[in-house]
C-alpha cells in the first residue's frame, strides 16, 4: 500500500477524517509526512496504528489507557504484565458501567409499568423525570453510563 491521503486513510479505516486530527493532535498518531503541496500522506503504519486505536475505542479504553498500550508496544521483549492491568482496569469499568445500566433499566422499566396510559397531566413518567425524589433507584446516571460507550466511525 502507497501513500494515503486523509480521505482514504478515513475511508479504509472506518475513521472519521476530524478524528484522525484529534488523534494526531494528542500524538496517539504520528503527525504524517506531507505531500509538496501540503497534503498529508499516510502509509501502512498508520492504517495498524488507526485499527488498532479503533479496536481499543470500540473496546471503551480510555484515550490514555490507549497511550499506554501504544507506548508498551516499542518493546515487544517486555513482559506483558502492564498490558494485563490495562486491560483488567477496563474490564472493573466495563463491569461497573454494566451495573448502572442494570439499575437504568430497572428504573425505567417500573417507570414504563406505572404509566397506565391516560392524560399528559397525569404521566408518572413525566412525573419522574420531573421529579428524581419519585425514582426507585438514587444511582441510575444514564448519561455517565452511555456517554462511556464508544460511538461507531469514532
Amino acid at each position: 500500500m502507497g501513500s494515503l491521503t486523509i480521505g482514504k486513510l478515513s475511508a479504509a479505516t472506518g475513521v472519521k477524517v476530524t478524528t484522525i486530527r484529534y488523534y494526531e493532535s494528542i500524538d496517539l498518531l504520528e503527525e504524517p509526512a506531507r505531500s509538496a503541496s501540503g497534503q498529508r500522506l499516510y502509509g501502512e503504519a498508520a492504517v495498524e496504528r488507526l485499527g488498532f486505536i479503533r479496536h481499543a475505542r470500540d473496546l471503551g479504553f480510555p484515550v490514555a489507557a490507549i497511550r499506554e498500550l501504544i507506548s508498551l508496544q516499542v518493546d515487544p521483549g517486555r513482559e506483558c504484565v502492564l498490558v494485563d492491568q490495562i486491560a483488567r482496569r477496563q474490564l472493573d469499568e466495563v463491569r461497573r458501567r454494566l451495573t448502572q445500566l442494570e439499575a437504568l433499566e430497572a428504573e425505567l422499566k417500573r417507570m414504563i409499568r406505572a404509566c397506565e396510559g391516560g392524560k399528559i397531566g397525569s404521566c408518572s413518567v413525566l412525573a419522574a423525570l420531573g421529579q428524581h425524589e419519585n425514582c426507585l433507584h438514587e444511582q441510575h446516571d444514564g448519561a455517565e453510563v452511555l456517554a462511556g460507550l464508544p460511538s461507531k466511525g469514532a
